[in-house]
């Protein structure tokens, strides 16, 4: 009796590709499967297609001589499919653990997060800091391992120290971690009475920090292996210190230039100045030129914060606002009279550009 095609047992075209076979295979295996269908003979067969279906069309070699011939010089029996990669993802989602049982070793070490505010002075400078960090470490008393001192542990007598059970479902034999020991192969029947077992212990840990100069609000320092101790030998996990830099009373960071408002007066302004402005640290000296407008920004080179990236060093900048008086004296009344009186027929370029799309808006 011919065989069925074997695109037609998993229901694809011939040109169907590797993960179209293979979706195809894993619904059709699930659907099939003995232990889905105890007793059904016929699903039985069906599954044994499906497998045979399945491991020719994986191949590329056999692939390639079963679309020239129909057939593969060599038959396929279910009982050699094993458990490898044809099987792998199939059994890890139907049985809740892979096909090979593995053996568990120690886990590594929680990651661990320390928020360190610092102020926009010591963010520029750098500064080294000593912090103290709560963490999990290896218990005094039995050294990580887990067990009472003078104690060891014994043989799995679930698994008999391989670490796997194996049970049969339907015609095939399935082996999976043993869920006593969790595939350590061994259990602690002694626990350790200081840290029941765990080989960890809270406690707190003095550490030295040095922040580098240039540091921004919400970068993260990366400690390795200063996190929590690992299990039963494995590695620890690391620290991560997240910076916070506190708003400052005069400057906002933009990359590494700061900003601040300078209040000047219309004189100033007009006449240009010296005005006595802050930087990081103390106050410098700014020259105003004459004819400065507001919202002109005024800067003063390399006073601003050093560059994590390289050596140059951002600038202090300064956005001009014109304060105007809330209250004037006589005198000074008088004399701002006066100087309107003599500007009126002036018109500087801001006020001419003004007027002039004035007169196009009327029509004049």
């Amino acid at each position: 009796m011919a065989k069925r095609d074997y695109y037609e047992i998993l229901g694809v075209s011939r040109d169907a590709t590797d993960s179209e076979l293979k979706k195809a295979y894993r619904q059709l295996a699930l659907q099939y499967h003995p232990d889905r269908n105890p007793g059904d003979r016929k699903a039985e067969e069906r599954f044994k297609e499906v497998n045979e279906a399945y491991s020719v069309l994986s191949d590329p070699e056999k692939r390639a001589q079963y679309d020239r011939f129909g057939a593969v010089g060599v038959g396929v029996d279910v009982s050699d499919l094993g458990f490898g990669t044809l099987f792998d993802d199939l059994f890890e989602g139907f049985f809740g653990a892979g096909p090979r049982g593995r053996r568990t070793r120690g886990h590594r070490g929680e990651d661990l997060q320390y928020d360190l505010e610092v102020g926009l002075e010591e963010a520029a400078t750098g500064l080294e800091t000593k912090v103290q960090i709560p963490r999990l470490e290896l218990c005094e008393a039995c050294k990580g391992s887990g067990m009472e001192p003078g104690t060891k542990r014994e043989v799995c007598p679930a698994c008999r120290g391989q670490g796997q059970v194996r049970f049969s479902q339907g015609f095939l034999t399935v082996a999976r971690t043993c869920p006593h020991c969790g595939g350590a192969g061994e259990v602690n029947r002694h626990l350790c009475a200081e840290c029941r077992g765990e080989g960890r212990q809270r406690h707190e840990r003095l550490l030295r920090i040095k922040i580098p100069a240039g540091v921004e609000d919400g970068s993260q320092l990366r400690l390795a292996g200063e996190g929590a101790v690992g299990t039963r030998g494995a590695p620890p996990g690391d620290l991560y210190v997240l910076i916070r830099v506190r708003p400052h009373d005069f400057f906002v960071r933009r990359g590494d230039d700061l900003y601040c408002e300078l209040p000047l007066t219309f004189p100033q302004l007009a006449l240009g100045a010296e005005v006595e402005v802050p930087v990081l640290g103390g106050t410098a000296e700014l020259t105003v030129p004459p004819a400065t407008q507001p919202g002109d920004v005024l800067r003063l080179k390399g006073k601003g914060m050093p560059s994590l990236r390289g050596r140059r060093r951002g600038d202090c900048c300064y956005q001009v606002v014109l304060e105007v008086p809330t209250k004037l004296t006589a005198k000074q009344r008088q004399l701002l009279e006066e100087f309107d009186r003599a500007s009126r027929d002036e018109r500087g370029p801001l006020l001419a550009s003004f007027v002039e799309r004035m007169k196009k808006l009327l029509g004049s």
